[in-house]
């Protein structure tokens, strides 16, 4: 029927539909930075004074696609090595195309961790520089479904004097933020007293997060959860190690109502999320584009989350993550990390300031919206 259709098309003297024109990948550049922290930092199990920001830069048809990702020098390296002559050549339209096979590129060195954090680079790189093919916003090619997207503050490093940590909360909460987070997880008993200082600086109506980053057992976690409760915590991340399933689901069943339990930002592929929504692990799923194999991962996983149904909240990355939050159903809100809202505004023209508490993509801007600051940023390249 569809080849008789198209014949009498023809006959009548009308074509076909327009025929797509390839535009091949010419070059893919992957350069390093190395950001020195303010002062140096802490959370629950982990002390850093850096960070790494991975660029990919990808060109075809007379424009150029940006992507990144907070990794390490290696994950730049495994860029050069592995998926930079995977994806030249290939047709830029077809970036779940390039996806697919840069995913079969890194077979023999191990999916997770920096070959997942490399594609991801690469991945946004594409999807910014399809949108900038067709003069499109992201979010416009991606499907638009909300003009803004909530955001939280987050900081609160547990390394910050209580001076330090009231100020940054309140701040965020003076500018408009409707939540903000803070890190916990290294000393117990420290930690009610800095949540119970946190509440205080911020008052009764904004919403306090925290994230232990895995830094409490589970019995001990049940016990915080219980006393954070009494300062209105609503959203405890990782309470205990994220790769502790039954201890997530412990604290879901048994932990303080109204308070939801959050993990998956060390998520680097479907399977890792399909697990942690399986075992009813989770009231939110994190994830995030720098890790979880760029946007096309992220839509995986956000596909997973409107299946089950429960929400998504991308971690960190907040320029990276506006257009897509925009774009996908399940989306709760975006996590405007200190660090990174640091170093994007260091690094790149266009990034976004946040208004009521929440970003908004730049509509008159094709792809990300975003433009590499080369001479500011020469000074950190490594």
């Amino acid at each position: 029927m569809t080849t008789l259709h198209t014949h009498h098309l023809k006959h009548q003297g009308l074509d076909e539909r327009p025929r797509h024109v390839e535009t091949p990948i010419e070059r893919i550049h992957v350069s390093a930075y190395l950001i020195p922290t303010d002062e140096p930092e802490s959370d629950g199990t982990l002390r850093w004074h850096q960070t790494v920001l991975v660029l990919v830069q990808a060109e075809a048809g007379g424009k150029e696609g940006l992507g990144y990702s907070y990794a390490s020098l290696s994950t730049a390296q495994l860029i050069r090595e592995l998926l930079i002559d995977t994806v030249a050549g290939h047709d830029a339209m077809a970036v779940t195309d390039c996806w697919s096979a840069m995913v079969n590129a890194v077979r023999n060195v191990g999916r997770p961790g920096i070959a997942s954090m490399g594609i991801s680079a690469v991945d946004t790189a594409l999807w910014d520089l399809k949108a900038k093919l067709l003069n499109l916003p992201l979010v416009r090619l991606l499907g638009m479904v909300r003009e803004r997207v909530m955001i939280y503050g987050s900081g609160g490093f547990t390394s910050y004097t209580n001076e330090r940590l009231k100020d940054q909360l309140a701040g965020w909460v003076a500018e408009g933020l409707t939540a903000v987070k803070m890190k916990v997880g290294r000393d117990a008993a420290e930690d009610l007293t800095r949540v119970r200082a946190a509440r205080a600086a911020i008052g009764s109506d904004a919403a306090l997060f925290v994230d232990a980053n895995g830094g409490y057992d589970r019995k001990q976690a049940l016990r915080q959860a219980a006393a954070f409760a009494d300062t209105q915590v609503t959203w405890f991340e990782e309470p205990v190690s994220s790769d502790d399933l039954e201890g997530l689901r412990l604290l879901r069943d048994r932990g303080p109502a109204g308070m939801d339990i959050t993990a998956g930002e060390y998520g680097y592929d479907s399977f890792y999320f399909r697990r942690m929504l399986s075992a009813g692990a989770v009231d939110v799923l994190q994830a995030d584009a720098t890790r979880c194999a760029g946007f096309t991962g992220f839509m995986k996983a956000a596909a997973l989350c409107e299946a089950q149904p429960v929400p998504l909240s991308a971690h960190c990355a907040p320029s990276l993550h506006v257009h897509p939050c925009c774009a996908l159903t399940p989306v709760r809100h975006i996590e405007y990390f200190y660090d990174h809202v640091r170093i994007e505004r260091l690094l790149f023209d266009g990034v976004l300031e946040p208004a009521a508490g929440a970003l908004a993509p730049d509509l008159t801007r094709p792809g990300l919206g975003l433009e590499f600051k080369r001479s500011d940023a020469q000074r950190y390249r490594v």
